[in-house]
């Protein structure tokens, strides 16, 4: 057997020992209803938002395609159920998380989803590209990641967007110590490993690395996800720096974080530290780079990428020049203003809810709020700064709009809508 035969062998045991273990623990969780979810996306904002989120510069649309790359037991009718016009493709090589979709699909009547039982390497057999991607919480479990990854690219239209979610190293840390712990000892996915398991983790030490994750995280109360995190025979995760290289050798090109507060030197705790003005000046990449090491517990990394030969370029939002007067700002749905026990100065405070780190609130005085109540999703922003600035005043402050705006956008407040005249 030739060296290239040996490799090819290793990559199909490692694959179907992938398989056989979410055949006997399929993650997430399966769920037997959908209602809440479908309820929270009936809101029409929500939905532009998450658009813009990936087309800051494309006529909306509703009726996009999109593929659900391994899509578990309930992720591919997800989306079929938030976006009722889109043509939804479901693929998973799981025979149980296939099942539970298809469920789901007859449960709600989802004729807007298809469902297949193939694996992402093999995704050219559907014989059809997408305006949109989802893979999430995949790649990091494959063979060959690369492989993967250059599958979904050449399923991906060229002007088309990705959404995907790998592991992040350092805050995984504490998982990566108890998987070697159970590599050890002999500790196996099965019922008597799993619950053997549960009750040694009751006894962690105090301090140990995986305490936070424990506590914090509620999926570890279940079987299956406990054998996700701890018993999974492929499992790898990525620094920023690892992961751009895994972008570029995948044929593509980052766009901007899903929740892009944590990664920058000009939100939260990151902004008060002595150093915040020297990392302000690095290279974004180099900028991600350090808020991923000064942070230390990020877990994941999620982004929103594009090919490297997308006609438009990355759809990127950009402050020089006086183009950000014609954004129009559109609010997160998960955004919340708190006007009770405020900091010195303030009118009020901005907080995503979707932002696991606590020191990502965004103070802001009267005349800033005054503004934020002027955001519709219709108003571009030198409409808002023209009728939300006092009448006393000469002319708008454009320095300071420019300002707040950006910010508002650091800290995941709005997304924009940008299109051509």
């Amino acid at each position: 057997m030739s060296r290239q035969e040996k490799h090819d062998t290793t990559l199909l045991g490692a694959a179907e020992e992938v398989r056989d273990f979410y055949e006997r623990y399929p993650y997430p969780r399966p769920v037997e209803s959908l209602e809440n979810y479908r309820l929270l996306w009936q809101d029409p904002q929500r939905r532009r938002a998450d658009f813009r989120l990936f087309w800051p510069a494309m006529p909306y649309r509703e009726d996009h395609s999109i593929l659900v790359a391994g899509c578990g037991t309930s992720q591919a009718a997800k989306h079929a159920l938030r976006w009722p016009a889109a043509k939804v493709t479901g693929i998973d090589f799981s025979a149980t998380s296939v099942r539970c979709t298809e469920e789901l699909k007859q449960k709600y009547n989802l004729d807007n989803l298809q469902v297949r039982q193939i694996p992402i390497e093999r995704v050219s057999e559907l014989g059809a590209s997408f305006d949109q991607i989802v893979c999430t919480g995949v790649l990091h479990h494959l063979a060959d990641p690369d492989a993967g990854l250059r599958a979904l690219r050449g399923a991906l239209k060229p002007d088309g967007a990705m959404h995907l979610m790998v592991y992040a190293p350092y805050g995984r840390a504490g998982i990566y110590m108890l998987q070697e712990f159970c590599r050890r000892v002999g500790i196996r996915a099965t019922e008597e490993g799993i619950r053997d398991l549960i009750a040694a983790l009751k006894a962690l030490p105090p301090g140990h690395p995986l305490e936070n994750l424990l506590r914090e995280a509620p999926d570890f109360r279940h079987e299956a996800a406990l054998a996700d995190a701890l018993l999974h025979p492929q499992d790898r995760a990525y620094s920023v720096p690892q992961l751009f290289d895994f972008l570029k050798r995948g044929g593509l090109v980052f766009g901007r974080w899903v929740r892009q507060a944590p990664y920058t030197p000009h939100c939260g705790v990151m902004a008060g530290i002595p150093q915040a003005s020297r990392m302000a000046q690095l290279s974004p990449q180099e900028q991600y780079a350090a808020a991923e090491l000064f942070r230390g517990t990020m877990v994941r990394h999620s982004m929103v990428l594009y090919r490297d030969d997308s006609h438009g370029g990355p759809q990127l939002v950009n402050f020089t020049g006086e183009e950000w007067l014609r954004y129009v700002p559109i609010r997160m749905s998960d955004t919340i203003c708190v006007q009770e026990r405020l900091p010195p100065g303030a009118a009020a405070v901005l907080i995503n809810r979707n932002h696991t780190y606590r020191d990502l609130l965004m103070p802001i005085d009267a005349a800033e709020k005054r503004w934020f109540d002027a955001v519709d999703g219709n108003c571009r922003i030198g409409e808002i700064v023209e009728r939300a600035s006092p009448s006393s005043q000469a002319r708008p402050p454009l320095d300071r709009a420019r300002v707040f705006f950006q910010r508002l956008w650091w800290h995941d407040q709005v997304v924009f809508e940008n299109l051509p005249e």
